[in-house]
């Protein structure tokens, strides 16, 4: 019986993530700024999607936090998936520029590109 017990204890339980259309990856990882700004950014992303209406529905963006793309210089730094598209210097301002220029109109914002990846 205890054999039973410990078999459906370490059961794997499948994941749930609501749909999404975009999917933001944030570099908070020291080396890319100082001061915490990355971690800033991401904690200002809560309040800037739902006054953009991307934080469901339709237009919904997902954000994730990783802790270093290797690409550590003009931070803060992130990636827009599945577009491809990676941005540096996301200051709060350009990343209210990147919300409502490429999140919410489809239009990436070229002068702050660095990378294009497979997708775009």
């Amino acid at each position: 019986m205890s054999d039973e017990k410990n078999a459906v204890s370490m059961e794997v339980v499948k994941p749930k993530i609501g749909s999404y259309r975009k999917h933001l990856l944030v570099c908070t990882g020291t080396r890319c700024t100082q001061d915490g700004e990355s971690q800033q950014l991401f904690d200002s992303l809560g309040e800037k999607f739902k006054a953009a209406g991307l934080n469901e529905g339709e237009l919904r963006v997902k954000r994730s936090r990783v802790s270093c793309f290797a690409a550590c210089k003009g931070g803060p730094v992130m990636c827009v998936q599945p577009d491809g598209i990676w941005y540096y210097n996301v200051t709060d301002s350009n990343m209210d520029k990147i919300i409502d220029q490429h999140l919410c109109q489809g239009e990436p914002v070229e002068e702050l590109i660095f990378h294009r990846g497979p997708a775009a």
